[in-house]
């Protein structure tokens, strides 16, 4: 049986009768043309009108800007000689991805180089990241050899190390900087306006790999720093570091400082302390070798706040320096001062010259608390110098109206109260001067400044008289006389205070001036801690203040101003009478 095919039409499907209204055709006509007319319209937009987009998002597959370091301004002392300088060196950095690629003997080439051992390396490099530095700051032979490699993923940035040429003997007051050339510390910091510049900026076109392969052109030069003058002489400070060092290690003592002034103008010539650091390699460093103890650093300053007092009293009209003091005993309530060696009676003079606390103490409580507090505000006690310096301190000067009055007799002969050795140096321009105090100033001075006046210029030339005494036969720092110079000063031996008590540690200093006809240098001298069998000022901060002094007058070229006989040293004046410790 067969069957007749029969032929198969779909006319008559209803779903291919349906046709599509006129009006939904011409809406997706419309749809579309306005598309193509927005695409279009954008297309114009972007490429013909503002192009800036598509130019940025092409330019950011290959073009770079990058940072143009200004090169840090040199700092100099007052003479032009070169304190700290910035060096050119390269940092070593690498794209891991590149880098992992390396075989083992090229890696172990490159890690002698950077003196980095194989695994340091390695753990760099596969630290995970797009972007990583092998080593900062290499030296351009270190940096040359690496180029000689050409390593895979290997690549090197132009950078900036500060060097000073002084190392440790102007390592306190320069400060360091970080290794992105920033000041951390000292002058370096203070002056960070000043010295850093203002960095530039270059467009470039890089490959893939990150290689330069055009300069575009500068989008901004850069601003190098500028170069600062310090008011230091290069040759005083190295003076007053060695032999400061040398009595550190002496005396065995656990630090100390010293601070060099201009009468004339302010200007710090030397400022050092010890033990110091080497700004070029600061590997193993602790706060403790950074510290700037003129700066930093408050202690009970002991028997060298006692001139301040007797000018004080010569200057209300109420003393004269031949006033006798009644020295042999001293009670208030239940305390009693005490001297180290007693007298039933010394003038003001004499007062100074045998360094007594209980004269001392007699003088200061013959005024009003609010009268000796205004003199110490005067001087400067209580609030930092304002050099801006880094961690620079006030000490400690409580307000009048809380000194009891056997407060106020330790007061008198520097205990009770605390300073920074700048601020004593500072204070004793009023002795130097005619009895005026002057900014004190870490960069060079062209115009003298002016002064505020704290005694008059009789008082003042009178005090330098009578400080002179001290270091005369019978005075207590006999080893502060200078061949050929005429000295003057005050010697201070302090006990320290630990948990609110009294030790057997001192700090030993002495703060003097010279020529005493026409004076030219403050030099002020703190030693903390001497352990050496000598503790007195007189025996252990008086002979470097004799050292540093003459030779900083001869460096100046000062003109002597006494004979040149042999000093007249006498088995007295080796210790203060004032006993340390707060005399009670």
């Amino acid at each position: 049986m067969s069957r007749v095919g029969k032929a198969v039409t779909f006319n008559h499907n209803p779903l291919l009768q349906l046709g599509l209204s006129q009006w939904r055709a011409r809406l997706v006509l419309v749809v579309l043309l306005m598309g193509m007319a927005a695409l279009l319209g954008r297309s114009i937009y972007l490429q013909g009108i503002h192009n800036e987009f598509l130019q940025a998002k092409g330019e950011s597959r290959y073009a770079r800007v990058l940072e143009v370091p200004a090169t840090r301004g040199r700092i100099a002392d007052r003479n032009g000689n070169l304190l700290a300088v910035s060096t050119p060196v390269s940092s070593i950095w690498a794209f891991p991805s590149d880098a992992s690629q390396l075989d083992p003997g090229q890696l172990r080439q490159l890690a002698q180089l950077l003196d980095m051992n194989v695994a340091e390396l390695n753990a760099r490099i596969a630290g995970g990241r797009d972007f990583v530095f092998l080593k900062r700051q290499v030296s351009p032979e270190i940096a040359s050899k690496v180029a000689a490699l050409n390593l895979s993923g290997i690549y090197q940035q132009k950078e900036y190390r500060r060097y000073y040429p002084s190392g440790e003997v102007m390592a306190h007051v320069l400060g360091f900087t970080s290794v992105e050339d920033h000041g951390q510390e000292g002058i370096e910091l203070a002056f960070e306006s000043l010295l850093a510049g203002q960095p530039g900026s270059r467009r470039v076109i890089k490959d893939r790999r990150g290689q330069v392969v055009e300069d575009v052109g500068s989008i901004r030069l850069p601003r190098d720093g500028e170069d600062v003058a310090l008011a230091m002489d290069a040759r005083i400070q190295y003076l007053a570091y060695s032999t400061l060092r040398e009595a550190v290690q002496q005396h065995h003592a656990k630090a100390g400082s010293v601070v060099v002034i201009d009468v004339r103008t302010g200007e710090i010539l030397a400022l050092v302390n010890a033990p110091a650091f080497n700004p070029n390699n600061r590997t193993h460093l602790s706060g403790e070798q950074l510290r700037n103890r003129v700066f930093t650093d408050a202690f009970e300053p002991g028997s060298i706040m006692k001139p301040f007092v007797a000018a004080m009293a010569i200057e209300s009209g109420k003393f004269r320096a031949s006033t006798p003091i009644d020295t042999s005993s001293f009670k208030i309530g239940d305390r009693t001062i005490h001297d180290v060696h007693s007298e039933r009676t010394l003038t003001v003079a004499e007062v100074i010259q045998k360094s007594s606390n209980i004269g001392a103490a007699r003088l200061g409580l013959a005024f009003e608390p609010e009268q000796m507090w205004a003199l110490y505000d005067r001087l400067g006690f209580g609030s930092p110098t304002g050099l801006g310096f880094p961690g620079e301190v006030g000490g400690k000067l409580r307000p009048a109206k809380d000194w009891k009055p056997v407060e106020q007799a330790t007061m008198s002969y520097g205990h009770g109260i605390s300073v920074s050795l700048i601020q004593m140096a500072r204070a004793y321009l009023a002795f130097a001067r005619n009895g005026d105090i002057v900014p004190l100033s870490l960069t060079r001075v062209d115009e003298p400044p002016v002064g505020v006046q704290v005694f008059s210029s009789r008082v003042a030339h009178e005090m330098r008289q009578i400080m002179e005494t001290v270091v005369s036969p019978g005075g207590t720092a006999v080893r502060a006389q200078v061949t050929g110079y005429r000295v003057a000063g005050k010697t201070g031996t302090a006990n320290k205070i630990e948990n609110g008590r009294y030790v057997n540690k001192y700090v030993s200093s002495f703060v003097g001036l010279a020529p005493v006809s026409n004076p030219r240098l403050i030099v002020a001298v703190m030693i903390d801690e001497p352990s050496a069998n000598q503790h007195f000022g007189g025996m252990v901060a008086a002979p470097v203040f004799a050292q540093v002094t003459e030779g900083a007058l001869r460096a100046l070229g000062v003109a002597p101003d006494s004979s040149l006989a042999p000093l007249q040293l006498t088995a007295m004046g080796n210790e203060e009478r004032g006993s340390a410790g707060g005399g009670m």
